[in-house]
């Protein structure tokens, strides 16, 4: 049986053995070591990745309690250098520690329990039994949280028999009946869990909470340790920094410029509103002036579909007519008529977009059509427009 280093020596992270099996597998090399410290992915925590003999070892599990390492290329050595991505593995039990304090103080706090915990790349949350937290409880959590890291207190892990389980208070109960394998944070935490995790608590470094979100009837909880948490202050520091030089003013003045800037681009949005209500009117008037006929057709630079729509009731309220409109901006048509003919704007757009790659419809009294260039674009114009034209 392989050694297990990444339990007996958690934080080697390079050793020589010697390979004991090997078998291809798919264009890949399973191998079996003497001993081994690449941790294979359990209990939330993701396995360890990194090189043996120079190989890039891309995936370790243990299968029938041997530790598999899945490896890119066939070593050419039996006795073997390996070495992991100590960086990557130390930032896992960072979380995986922080993640056992973290739930042990929103309980003893709250009274609130964790039911899964979720270590990714980008991502790591754990999903606790209760519909919310509020602001205040997030804070009391994460001061409580940090606390215990500054007392630094030592992190102890040792295998126990299923019948001494009851002499424990453990948080969980563990779902194995052999070789269990306990993680105790001194004064904190007791409980089972095969992953790996730091010596003393100051190792986590910090933990900082990020955001809650709903899921199902639980309440998710983000977070961040160690390195991780670090950079996502240096992220929201930046993001400050940008802020007070844009509007030349201090951090605790930030949120009051903020909502100030925010009001003044709500007042121009309205004032803006009415003015182009009052372009599309004179625009309008324009439009039915210059045209006589029961068929108008119009391009136009730059207008929104939501400008070509109310433009195009403002003629209506005064003409009856079929309408087409072109935005060149975004590359669309409007089709829109209030006449008595038989004439169907859906399926005359239909015809259009399918010899010109547009993407729309609608129905007999209007209709819509998207193109991705403006030569399809002004394609279709030209073919509608010559069939109404024949009307």
């Amino acid at each position: 049986m392989t050694r297990k280093l990444y339990y007996d020596s958690p934080n080697v992270s390079e050793w020589k053995t010697k390979l004991v099996e090997m078998t291809e597998v798919d264009g890949k090399y399973h191998i079996q070591l003497e001993e081994t410290a690449f941790y294979p992915e359990g209990g939330g925590q993701p396995f360890d990745i990194g090189q043996i003999d120079g190989i890039n070892v891309v995936d370790v599990f243990e299968k029938e309690s041997k530790i598999i390492h899945v490896l890119e290329g066939k070593p050419l050595q039996t006795n073997v250098d390996c070495k992991i991505d100590w960086e990557r593995r130390f930032d896992h039990m960072q979380h995986h520690t922080g993640q056992h304090l973290l739930s042990a103080t929103i309980i003893k706090l709250f009274d609130i329990e964790t039911v899964s915990f979720h270590l990714g790349k980008d991502t790591v949350t754990i999903d606790l039994n209760t519909n919310n937290l509020t602001n205040q409880q997030l804070l009391d959590i994460e001061k409580s949280v940090n606390q215990k890291i500054y007392d630094n207190v030592e992190i102890k892990t040792y295998i126990i028999d299923k019948k001494d389980l009851s002499s424990l208070p453990l948080r969980k109960l563990p779902k194995v009946d052999e070789d269990i394998r306990i993680v105790e944070i001194k004064d904190n935490d007791i409980s089972a869990c095969c992953g790996t995790h730091v010596s003393r608590t100051g190792e986590i470094g910090l933990i900082k909470l990020l955001k809650t979100e709903k899921v199902r009837n639980n309440t998710r909880l983000h977070f961040k340790c160690g390195k991780r948490a670090l950079q996502e202050f240096h992220k929201a520091n930046e993001i400050i920094s940008t802020f007070t030089s844009l509007y030349s003013t201090n951090v605790d003045l930030i949120i009051e410029k903020t909502n100030s800037t925010l009001s003044e681009l709500k007042q121009l949005k309205k004032q803006n509103e009415v003015l182009t209500e009052e372009v599309l009117l004179i625009e309008a008037d324009q439009i039915i002036y210059n045209n006589n006929g029961n068929v108008v057709t119009f391009v136009f630079e730059d207008k929104s579909m939501k400008n070509l729509q109310k433009l195009a009731n403002l003629i209506h309220a005064k003409k009856e007519c079929i309408l087409l409109l072109m935005s060149l901006s975004e590359n669309k048509l409007l089709l829109m008529s209030n006449t008595k003919s038989d004439f169907h704007c859906g399926n005359e757009l239909k015809n259009a977009i399918s010899s010109f790659n547009g993407k729309g419809g609608g129905n007999a009294t209007q209709a819509q059509a998207t193109f991705s260039s403006q030569v399809e674009l002004q394609s279709s114009f030209d073919l509608i427009k010559q069939e109404l034209l024949k009307i």
